[in-house]
């Protein structure tokens, strides 16, 4: 029997938390004097009661049994809940048109996706800006906490190989998972504030930097202007913004072994090797093409390709320039790049490096045995011996993952779309990365003209694909719900 009393008090919870974080616009447009902190009120008085009505009428009064079945309904519904109450400010004020609008930039705030439906940001109510990062920011922490407690023990794409990776390493300095969490967001705080920090004695006033601090540690990608991180024009911004949606991309709790006293902890990990290898490479043949079609010159084709790879890579759509105007070789390059993410335990979305990784070594194994139909050949991840289990559940992944992407490119089409805005609407949707290809969706487009159907295709697109695919889909399933 499903624990649904205790699911509902766990969502008041969420609710109430929810409520309290919308006081903190609020302030922020009384302090700049902008009539919109009456809607944050609103919203917080609404969210705010349902949230408490909900955790004293569904207290439990016993110890409840939270099963797996639990934990996927929860994961699920707590994501859909939150996005609800948290458009909420979007529709009293009406910085959305619509509901679908509203909806579609909350869940693309929380699931760190950054797709937006608002133009004019640089004329938008302080208010409005600061819950927009707001809810990437806590979008991308929720997404950390959720991979390292959550989706190994379900066993999904291969996540269980994190926990057991991670387990006996992380017993010494934390052996019990809330205290990991708790280490989780203690670390994420901190290079919030360095990030934060960092902008302001770059150049960005106060407000900007702890909007901008927000969506880049979480690898998010919404703005304070239109024209993205391009609107400052600056060298220094956009190297902290390179670092820091770097270090979003990395296992939180390395950083946190290494602030431990582990200094080796992060270069010693794979994904983090092959991560930086990644990016140096692509940068390295972006740049050059730039450089070689006479587009930019050296310097201004390195800082140009290295700003677009790892906010593509890392998923968090930010951009200094158009590139939809670089040629078709960028284009497919950066189309191809928003498939793989940051690593796992980070705020990035995409399918992940070390999947990646063990697709490769599985690869790699089978191609031997070919060779030496008698050979032995033991495939290792992280110095640790990879099961049979383990290559089926990522490659399980790599199939469902591919055929969500094929069902949501021809349910865009279906809805209007043209072909490139579809094809890369898929990628980018999934990926939670951001901007697509072309003029509709593209770096210098945004979401609002799509049609309403799209945008809820998308919708479901950002949850399944920040979700791991099977935390949601799951629930489609008829013999989940058997008793």
């Amino acid at each position: 029997m499903i624990q649904s009393r205790f699911v509902v008090f766990i969502l008041g919870i969420f609710l109430t938390i929810l409520a309290v974080a919308m006081a903190i616009p609020a302030l922020m447009d009384l302090l700049y004097r902008d009539p919109d902190w009456v809607y944050f009120g609103e919203s917080a008085a609404i969210t705010g009661f349902v949230g408490v009505l909900l955790t004293l009428a569904f207290r439990p009064e016993d110890e409840p049994v939270f099963a797996v079945r639990e934990t996927f309904i929860l994961t699920v519904s707590s994501w859909v809940a939150i996005s609800l109450f948290a458009s909420l400010p979007f529709i009293l004020s009406s910085a959305a048109p619509t509901f679908t609008d509203a909806f579609f930039e909350a869940v693309s705030g929380l699931t760190t996706t950054g797709a937006t439906v608002f133009k004019d940001l640089d004329y938008a109510p302080p208010g409005i800006l600061l819950w927009r990062a707001l809810l990437q920011w806590l979008g991308g922490i929720g997404l950390v906490v959720m991979a390292m407690t959550i989706l190994p023990a379900l066993k999904i794409g291969g996540m269980q190989l994190f926990r057991s990776e991670f387990s006996d390493r992380s017993e010494k300095y934390f052996p019990r998972v809330s205290q990991i969490a708790s280490a989780i967001l203690s670390t994420y705080l901190l290079i919030s504030a360095l990030c934060g920090v960092a902008y302001w004695l770059a150049g960005m006033t106060p407000f900007e930097a702890i909007c901008m601090m927000m969506t880049t540690v979480s690898t998010a990608g919404f703005a304070t202007s239109d024209l993205s991180i391009g609107a400052f024009d600056s060298y220094p911004i956009e190297f902290i913004a390179i670092v820091f949606m770097i270090m979003g991309s990395i296992t939180l709790l390395l950083f946190t072994r290494f602030l431990q006293g582990d200094p080796k902890s992060i270069w010693r990990d794979s994904q983090v090797r092959v991560f930086v290898f990644l990016m140096a490479i692509a940068t390295l043949l972006l740049s050059c093409w730039l450089w070689g079609t006479d587009q930019y010159e050296l310097l201004n084709s390195i800082r140009h390709a290295s700003f677009a790879v790892v906010s593509i890579a890392s998923t968090t759509g930010f951009t200094t320039s158009d590139f939809n105007m670089w040629g078709s070789f960028p284009l497919i390059f950066l189309f191809l790049l928003m498939f793989i993410g940051g690593c796992t335990g980070s705020t990035a979305g995409g399918i992940k490096i070390f999947r990646f990784q063990i697709l490769f070594k599985a690869a790699k194994a089978q191609i031997l045995q070919l060779r030496r139909p008698h050979g032995v050949f033991v495939p290792l991840y992280n110095n640790q011996k990879l099961r049979e289990t383990d290559f089926m559940s990522v490659l399980a992944f790599f199939a469902l993952y591919i055929f969500c992407y094929a069902v949501l490119a021809l349910s865009l089409s279906l809805s209007g779309l043209d072909v490139i805005s579809s094809l890369s609407g898929s990628a980018t949707i999934l990926g939670n990365v951001g901007p697509g290809l072309g003029d509709q969706i593209g770096p210098s487009g945004h979401y609002g003209n799509l049609p309403d159907l799209a945008k809820w295709f998308m919708m479901f697109g950002m949850l399944v694909g920040r979700l791991e695919l099977l935390t949601l889909l799951i629930l489609f399933t008829p013999s989940f719900w058997k008793t």
